[in-house]
């Protein structure tokens, strides 16, 4: 992979990434590469994470939208999508620019909230979002009914706490909590996984990441919220809806040389007592 211009982005308030992120952008002085630190262009051909997922899923629209392979280096806590361990972030790096990459084509989302009136319809409202776009409420005395369709058919109405749609990518977050299933990133999808339904029929339902997907709000409900990627975007009212759909631009992710996807939710999610890996002979 040829770099001629390498982006950084570190973990806000921390002063351990800040360190970490001087010394990278030295490494890469060091090999006649120009370093940005804590901005996003289009010329970038790389982008490197130092922090946790929250400080990946914070630019992963922008860097989406440019086209640019973002790598993650871990220095937060879960780190599913940070892949790349601290310790291990010279030898990766090296390995990038042998030539030796592994991009996974992430798909993301995008939404649009359409008031009932039609109004507020213009695409800089487009919201996107790596993980999932989620439908939540404030008040918990009270359950949301949102009619749900997959282009025009109509799915079912769900009476919940609320709604996930979810990517592939975005399985292992929230919705895993509300019960949905792991999915695979190369599985073109997406989830819709209903949050505490009163009905215990009501299940999560994966779709195929053509179709564009409709909620509405069947009744009025107080301080319903949309979520993307834990950051609010608004508020629903009656008869209010919420279109999901796939992203025009998928996320780059640039993987772990050193990982395959499964020995990370081994690993992640403690399967098998997080048991090493054996070879099919």
């Amino acid at each position: 992979m040829k770099i001629r211009k390498a982006g950084i982005i570190i973990k806000k308030d921390s002063p351990k990434p800040q360190k970490i992120g001087e010394e990278l952008a030295g490494w890469f002085a060091g090999r006649s590469i120009e370093t940005v630190i804590d901005r996003i262009t289009p010329d970038l051909d790389i982008l490197v994470i130092l922090g946790g997922d929250g400080t990946l899923l914070h630019v992963a629209a922008q860097a989406s939208s440019y086209d640019i392979p973002v790598l993650g280096i871990n220095l937060g806590g879960l780190g599913f999508l940070t892949e790349i361990a601290e310790n291990d972030r010279y030898e990766v790096m090296e390995t990038i620019i042998d030539g030796s990459i592994v991009i996974e084509k992430r798909l993301m989302l995008k939404a649009r909230l359409v008031p009932a009136d039609g109004a507020g319809q213009a695409a800089d409202q487009d919201h996107y979002a790596l993980n999932d776009i989620v439908i939540n409420k404030e008040n918990i005395d009270q359950l949301v009914r949102l009619r749900t369709w997959a282009n025009q058919e109509y799915i079912t109405s769900y009476k919940a706490d609320g709604l996930i749609f979810s990517t592939p990518t975005g399985s292992t977050a929230y919705n895993l909590s509300a019960g949905g299933p792991i999915v695979h990133p190369d599985v073109p999808g997406i989830l819709v996984t209903p949050i505490c339904p009163f009905m215990l029929e009501s299940r999560p339902i994966l779709l195929p990441a053509g179709k564009k997907l409709t909620t509405r709000l069947a009744e009025q409900a107080h301080d319903v919220r949309v979520v993307a990627d834990g950051h609010f975007i608004g508020t629903m009212k009656k008869n209010d809806s919420l279109e999901v759909e796939a992203a025009e631009k998928p996320l780059q992710l640039i993987c772990s040389p050193k990982k395959g996807y499964f020995e990370i939710l081994r690993n992640k999610l403690n399967w098998g007592g997080k048991a090493r890996g054996k070879p099919l002979t």
